[in-house]
């Protein structure tokens, strides 16, 4: 039986990777005729020539395939509808609202609209967080004051949490397969955690494993040299589904941390610096740990592997860990982004001495 399983999981997988694969193709074809390209731009990007965006189309088109299925076939018994429903139409928005800002560069204020209603549209169809586990103490509960039937303080957490995660991968899409591939090690370990027997859930499981497959097959038009881009739907797609997969798993949101955990906290730190030299927090800027990887002398491949590793190194410690013991790898994990940041410093004035 569980070989079956197995092998079931495996047919899934490759099924939603090939689709992805071959779907690329015909994705970069319709950017270009439609000239949706990024150009290079020598303050805030490294590529030196124009490529083809809307690869996020490709991990959408194809993550709603394979949620079509299983809502068909029965292999969605154990989730919602509802829920299954709002994730997808959500991530439709998301899409959406990225093809239009990399056709018509679209004002921050409009850019951040689809995102909210996506993120809006997920709580309202019902998914919310009853409560935190604690590894100190009790559970922190957050269903305990509820408006029109929703929990406040459970379904603010996972609206916050939701963009939270859409816009750190939207930051971290930098560098040629960052994001695809990150995102990928995430749905693995989410994946993983969803077949844990404390968890038990076969359907999320199955969602997770479509989502990696989606991102790994589009992988290798991505990684460098990049034949197309995730383009802004396809980089606020990706934390959209991590964060929104990371919750239906049982809040498995310890785990999307630690997989994450790197890209989350240099995104707040360059928030914190574009906030505090007083610019915007949305207009991409070469502060960002990837580039300063390039700036020490990494290659493009030697970078993003570097931060595969991180990624895949701590997904895997949180599959096997309790409540406590990812607290202290959350906070291992802080420890090593202070870390990396002194060296890189340390090393970029080596190299760069005044």
């Amino acid at each position: 039986m569980i070989e079956n399983r197995g092998l079931f999981f495996l047919v899934f997988f490759a099924g939603s990777f090939a689709l992805s694969y071959f779907l690329t193709y015909a994705v970069r074809r319709l950017a270009l005729h439609l000239q949706i390209n990024d150009v290079p731009d020598a303050e805030r990007k490294i590529h030196d020539r124009v490529l083809p965006k809307l690869g996020g189309l490709s991990l959408f088109f194809t993550f709603t395939l394979g949620a079509l299925i299983l809502a068909l076939t029965g292999g969605a018994d154990e989730l919602s509808l509802l829920k299954l429903a709002g994730i997808v139409v959500g991530g439709a928005i998301i899409v959406l609202g990225g093809v239009l800002d990399d056709k018509y560069d679209l004002p921050a204020w409009l850019q951040i609209c689809f995102p909210t209603a996506a993120a809006l549209l997920v709580v309202i169809c019902g998914t919310h967080i009853s409560y935190i586990t604690n590894p100190l103490g009790g559970p922190i509960v957050l269903d305990q004051y509820k408006v029109l039937g929703y929990p406040v303080f459970g379904s603010l957490f996972v609206f916050l949490w939701i963009m939270g995660l859409t816009y750190t991968t939207k930051f971290l899409d930098g560098m040629d397969g960052l994001v695809s591939g990150i995102s990928g090690i995430a749905a693995v370990a989410i994946f993983a955690l969803s077949l844990a027997p404390e968890v038990n859930q076969t359907s999320t499981a199955l969602l997770a494993l479509v989502f990696a497959g989606a991102a790994f097959g589009f992988l290798p038009h991505n990684f460098y040299p990049a034949k197309i881009f995730l383009g802004e739907g396809g980089s606020t797609y990706t934390g959209f589904m991590i964060a929104s997969l990371a919750v239906i798993s049982g809040g498995k949101i310890a785990t999307a941390l630690l997989v994450l955990g790197i890209p989350i906290l240099d995104a707040a730190w360059v928030i914190v610096k574009r906030l505090w030299f007083r610019s915007s927090p949305f207009v991409g800027d070469k502060r960002h740990l990837h580039f300063r990887l390039l700036d020490i002398g990494l290659s493009q491949r030697q970078s993003v592997v570097i931060l595969y590793l991180f990624a895949a190194a701590f997904g895997g410690i949180a599959v096997f860990l309790q409540s406590y013991g990812k607290l202290i790898a959350l906070l291992a994990l802080s420890g090593l982004m202070v870390a990396i940041i002194l060296v890189v410093a340390l090393l970029y004035r080596r190299k760069n001495p005044r």
